[in-house]
């Protein structure tokens, strides 16, 4: 199986915050599975020229955080994607009855941590941006040295990783490895078809930028979410995500809320929303360090944790198929509400 999805955009975010850039988010992915012995081994690889096609520290997404890119936390942008998103083996075999257990590992892959990423969710998939939510939800998606093992049955499965939560560095072309030494676990229920629940936890050693330049901050992180999907047929569906993430330091813990949806109609007309409600420091959001500063004296720290929120919506024309390539043509708005101090 082949999957490809390129977006070629110009994003324009207004203010003294925002900026212009005219680039393109991109990923490939291939998979390959045959039976071996008593179960299927399967081959994941993907790659973006991210790398290439996303100019400096990544792209305009106001209130978005994380990661660091010359020497300074990344704020108000979204980071391009490694050259190598995943390059992973799987196992499947039998256990008893219906049960099966299953092993997941390779140099870069994703831990059982999180609802699927966003780059591969059906409710984001027409939406080129990423959500502001990310580093609370998903953000272990590109992980440098994973091993995983679970077990499922036809409705459940249960699943446990050690993996390298550190952050890939700026320099988006190489392999960031590092000790296996973060833990998660993840259980996965579907009551029907068309429901798919998770929760999840881990605890991630060195995970986030330290806000005083030295190593990493450990981070616990603990997410739910709900995705339901409908067709009512093989041209018309409606996916819905709803998530809570929430996570926790040694000086701070901080919470986010994302719904995102998006709808199909005759295989041709996309429709997709997103509201993200978000807990960040002043850190993440780069605010000034001091307030009330002048010739009464220096200020006073600025502290805590601060509620920002982000609303966006957007239509995707798709126009007829082109050597198994589906284009499309689309616009998308946004609004972030922030509070006045």
């Amino acid at each position: 199986m082949a999957h490809e999805n390129a977006f070629v955009q110009f994003l324009h975010d207004a203010g003294t915050r925002g900026h212009d850039q005219f680039g393109s988010i991109n990923w490939v992915m291939g998979m390959a599975r045959r039976d071996v012995g008593a179960g299927r081994l399967g081959l994941r690889a993907m790659f973006s020229l991210e790398p290439w096609t996303i100019r400096g520290c990544g792209y305009p997404d106001l209130l978005a955080s994380g990661e660091r890119c010359n020497g300074a936390t990344i704020h108000d942008q979204q980071h391009p994607h490694d050259l190598a998103m995943e390059l992973a083996a799987e196992y499947n075999a039998p256990l008893t009855g219906s049960i099966r257990w299953q092993v997941y590992g390779g140099p870069v892959g994703e831990p059982a941590l999180g609802p699927v990423a966003f780059p591969h969710r059906l409710s984001a998939m027409p939406n080129p941006l990423a959500p502001i939510a990310h580093h609370w939800l998903d953000a272990t998606h590109i992980t440098f040295g994973v091993m995983t093992a679970g077990v499922h049955g036809g409705r459940w499965k249960a699943e446990t990783s050690i993996f390298n939560g550190r952050e890939p560095d700026e320099k988006r072309t190489n392999f960031d490895f590092g000790a296996l030494d973060s833990v998660s676990g993840r259980v996965w229920f579907l009551p029907t078809s068309s429901l798919a629940l998770q929760v999840s936890a881990g605890r991630l050693t060195e995970a986030e930028p330290s806000e005083t330049g030295g190593p990493g901050t450990d981070v616990t992180r603990i997410t739910a979410s709900a995705t339901y999907h409908r067709a009512a047929d093989e041209k018309r569906i409606w996916a819905t995500t709803v998530a809570w993430g929430r996570n926790a330091d040694s000086e701070h813990a901080s919470n986010a809320l994302l719904a995102e949806t998006n709808v199909t109609r005759d295989d041709r007309d996309t429709w997709f929303g997103r509201l993200e409600v978000v807990g960040k420091t002043a850190h993440d959001l780069n605010l000034n360090p001091v307030v009330g500063a002048g010739s009464s004296g220096p200020g006073l720290p600025l502290e805590g944790i601060f509620t920002v929120s982000k609303l966006q919506g957007g239509y995707t024309r798709y126009l007829s198929a082109w050597h198994a390539l589906r284009p499309g043509v689309g616009f998308s708005v946004s609004a972030g509400l922030v509070p006045t101090r």
